[in-house]
């Protein structure tokens, strides 16, 4: 394992971290000055720095800015006899791992180095992960379809047609489908035919003249031309206006076009890669799509799955965007707790991947440790999932109901209510380790009634004792 680094101009300090570290059988290097270990990282890499922040010749702050260009990953962590908050601002923008003032307890800094030790021994991981990671993400059996799919299409020209709803990552599989094609080369060129007015989209796809229309000033080459030998990636192509649909069918059966006001044909050499999150199938018996551009499209078909239909990939992705929203922050990796990984991946995040990379994001910034757990989650998410188990338990009552009615039983209300609170009175025991008096505040009953309950759904002596 490489060394930590101890940088001050305190030989009392250094010679204190020289015990403590050599007490504990940890490799050290001691520096005077910022200069000398800048001088020493251009022929090795410390696995962490503790640095003082105020030294004659080059403060801690300059230094960590400089070690972190050269190693990203680095955890460093500030020392410093001035407790003031701009030093802690500071040192945090700066990307420092902890800030430590002075005076310090040897014990804890030993601890938090070997905290920092174990974070850098994580970092080379994830550098090593990082370096190798796919565009791509997934490990279940329906994305492994999507990827077999891309891998048979390399050499192909044809037109393919992705469905998956919003956030599925349609976009990434055009990339990368264009990526490993012929085309591969040539420009990807994406627009969003639900984003753009229906009066401008026509010239955003193929172009004006100028003059054309009114503010038309000069002529403008649209996606179509400027896609020339490589592919077009129409993305929303349910909500194309039915003209606009009537011009792109001709397009690719005539494999040509004109811009807007132009008289002159302009070959269309495009590989058109389309999607939607709408059922074509159905919008075309609405006659909302035209039928022979639904089958020019409808050459190869993906589909993506939705995320909830994948969860065995949540903590797959979890992992991945977390490590991209700390590079992008400069800051540590944030990780999930098993509790907070089970609880995400329990939730339909009807945002699919475009969510999930979003929350990331938001944990990154916002959860205040390290070790993120469910408590640490956006409280929306929390809420939305408590709404949904009563939902579920509701539902679940009225279908047993139902099921009681259609059967003709009698008293169904005190049967169910039997089972209601024999339920209830189970799982409070059960969460309070048989102690009646806290599960019947638990319950909000009390104790003598709790007891009463007990005896009439006969669960038993063994469902509690006074206490």
């Amino acid at each position: 394992m490489k060394p930590v680094w101890i940088i001050d101009d305190d030989r009392s300090i250094r010679w204190v971290f020289e015990k403590a570290l050599a007490r504990e059988d940890i490799a050290f290097k001691v520096f005077a000055s910022a200069q000398e270990a800048l001088q020493a990282l251009s022929s090795s890499t410390p696995q962490v720095v503790v640095s003082d922040i105020r030294m004659p010749g080059g403060s801690g702050l300059e230094l960590l800015q400089k070690m972190k260009e050269k190693h990203p990953a680095l955890p460093v962590i500030i020392m410093t006899a001035y407790s003031d908050l701009e030093s802690a601002v500071a040192a945090f923008q700066g990307g420092a791992f902890e800030y430590l003032p002075k005076p310090f307890d040897v014990d804890h800094a030993v601890d938090l180095i070997r905290r920092a030790m174990e974070e850098s021994l994580r970092q080379d991981d994830v550098t090593e992960v990082t370096q190798e990671s796919p565009e791509i993400l997934g490990q279940g059996a329906s994305m492994q379809e999507v990827f077999r799919a891309i891998g048979r299409l390399t050499q192909s020209h044809a037109t393919v047609l992705i469905n998956g709803e919003s956030g599925t990552g349609k976009e990434l599989v055009a990339r990368a489908l264009h990526r490993h094609s012929p085309r591969a080369t040539k420009p990807f060129i994406a627009i969003n035919t639900a984003a753009i007015p229906k009066d401008l989209l026509e010239s955003e796809l193929f172009g004006h003249e100028r003059g054309a229309f009114t503010g038309a000033q000069a002529m403008r080459r649209g996606r179509f031309e400027q896609a020339e030998g490589g592919t077009l990636f129409l993305d929303e192509i349910g909500d194309m206006p039915p003209d606009l649909q009537t011009r792109l069918l001709r397009v690719l059966s005539d494999g040509q076009f004109y811009r807007v006001g132009g008289h002159q044909p302009i070959k269309a050499n495009v590989r058109i890669i389309a999607a939607t999150h709408q059922d074509l199938e159905v919008r075309v018996k609405s006659n909302l799509f035209r039928e022979d551009l639904f089958h020019r499209l409808n050459v190869i078909r993906l589909r993506l799955p939705a995320l909830r239909e994948r969860r065995d990939d949540i903590p797959l992705l979890a992992k991945h965007f977390l490590q991209k929203s700390a590079r992008e922050l400069g800051v540590e990796t944030k990780k999930l707790s098993e509790a907070a990984m089970k609880y995400l991946t329990s939730l339909d995040l009807p945002g699919n991947v475009r969510q999930l990379e979003n929350l990331c994001h938001w944990l990154t910034v916002m959860a205040p440790g390290m070790n993120i757990d469910v408590k640490d989650l956006p409280p929306e998410l929390r809420e939305e999932t408590r709404v949904a188990s009563v939902e579920n338990w509701v539902a679940a009552l009225e279908r047993e109901a139902e099921a009681s009615l259609k059967r003709g039983d009698s008293a169904i209300l005190g049967e169910l209510t039997r089972q209601f609170e024999r339920a209830l009175i189970t799982r409070a025991l059960a969460h309070t380790g048989g102690r009646r008096i806290e599960a019947s505040v638990l319950l909000g009953m009390g104790r003598n009634t709790l007891t009463r309950k007990i005896q009439e759904l006969g669960l038993g002596e063994e469902s509690g004792r006074e206490k």
